[in-house]
């Protein structure tokens, strides 16, 4: 159970203010259908990083030992440094939509969830936990529950939520994992 909850914590917290939520209140604005973009979320969110998970625990099988263990932890630090940084959406909402809604938004959120926090963080909790199932289930909950309200509420969501205290509470539990992981690998907890 805590690789879910773990997961979902860590990931619904990292997306608020990210470039996916503002990819989600783009594609919600310019399509006006909401339950085909949260769709596409859904299908997006679970083959990336079902695949970013698996990643992490296959790495975690081959590379076993104190300097893996300490090389996660430290990526959770980075991740906590990251995390800071407010990410923007460039030229989004210049490009025309060739496809639906759905297809679009799979297509989109597949593509910039490459190399984002989250996906980065999901390579790191499938490591920690070596549960690519539940840490994609996690994970995946955590990218719904901060980008649904996006899809629906969108841009008054983003005026009204303070990201800056955001950033900083998803910095600080990402900061509290690497530190705890660190410890465990040291022997100290």
């Amino acid at each position: 159970m805590e690789p879910l909850l773990t997961s979902t914590a860590v990931v619904a917290l990292a997306e608020i203010g990210d470039k996916t939520q503002l990819l989600a209140i783009v594609l919600a604005t310019r399509f006006k259908r909401p339950w085909p973009i949260v769709a596409g979320i859904l299908v997006a969110t679970l083959a990336n990083h079902f695949l970013a998970a698996l990643a992490g625990a296959q790495a975690a099988a081959l590379f076993d030992g104190p300097l893996f263990r300490t090389l996660v932890a430290l990526s959770f630090i980075a991740m906590a440094a990251w995390t800071l940084v407010p990410d923007r959406l460039d030229d989004a909402e210049a490009k025309p939509a060739r496809f639906g809604a759905f297809v679009t938004t799979v297509i989109a959120f597949f593509l910039v969830e490459m190399g984002d926090k989250t996906q980065i963080a999901t390579v790191a909790l499938g490591a920690r936990y070596q549960a690519a199932l539940m840490v994609t289930a996690g994970t995946t909950l955590g990218m719904m529950l901060a980008n649904v309200p996006a899809v629906f509420l969108g841009n008054a969501l983003i005026r009204r939520v303070p990201l800056h205290i955001v950033r900083m509470v998803a910095a600080a539990l990402f900061l509290a994992i690497g530190l705890w992981l660190l410890a465990a690998t040291a022997g100290w907890v």
